[in-house]
């Protein structure tokens, strides 16, 4: 993967921001090499799948620490990596709150996001711990939340358009693809549907074109 700066500033880079946006005078423990290498590794798997502008530059997976989206994702494989991999919560805490004051994301390191996904302008969105798939798109100002303990469960792709609430014990069939401002509640949406509007008046409409064709490379892996 191609970065705009090498792998060793990068890593001093994240470091500094830490630093700078948490002075408490903590001593914040360096990130150990293996890893943030390893981060990076599920962040190209990641980008390699999406076919988007700015993912890939003449002909390299890309990833720019000046592109807000892709700085979202990779710090939350990071902040995961290094929970699911050390065991620490003080600095994968500082990660995730370093993602929330620099992108606006509400992403929490121990959230099981799937190993392929999109974050667009992620600004004002929520992502609680759902079970997630592949092929997950989502946009600014989402929502994805419980009511008491259950949260949705997503059985394939899915795309959030700006605004989308997806809340409490609901099923999500493969290709789904939320509206702009639709809302759902503890509701069942079959495989590619289209959901329309603010729960309980929802409109189920039929989705033509699946999730990987709108947004994903689908050349193998």
């Amino acid at each position: 993967m191609q970065l705009k700066i090498p792998a060793r500033e990068f890593a001093n880079y994240v470091a500094r921001l830490l630093g700078q946006y948490f002075p408490d005078g903590s001593v914040i423990d360096p990130i150990p090499v293996n890893i943030f290498e390893h981060a990076l590794q599920r962040t190209e798997h990641c980008f390699s799948r999406i076919n988007r502008k700015y993912y890939h530059l003449d002909g390299a997976i890309t990833l720019d620490h000046l592109n807000g989206d892709h700085m979202a994702s990779f710090l939350y494989f990071l902040a995961n990596t290094l929970w699911r991999e050390s065991g620490q919560d003080d600095l994968p805490t500082r990660l995730f709150y370093l993602n929330k004051v620099m992108h606006g994301l509400d992403l929490f390191y121990s959230v099981a996001m799937p190993d392929v996904f999109l974050l667009v302008h992620p600004l004002g969105t929520v992502l609680g711990n759902a079970k997630y798939s592949d092929y997950l798109v989502v946009y600014q100002n989402c929502t994805v939340g419980a009511v008491t303990a259950t949260y949705p469960t997503f059985e394939g792709p899915a795309i959030l358009y700006s605004r989308t609430s997806v809340i409490g014990d609901c099923r999500v069939g493969a290709d789904t693809v939320f509206a702009a401002n639709s809302s759902v509640l503890d509701t069942h949406i079959p495989a590619q549907s289209v959901v329309v509007g603010q729960y309980p008046a929802n409109r189920i409409l039929p989705n033509r074109q699946s999730v990987k064709e709108r947004h994903f490379d689908l050349k193998p892996a």
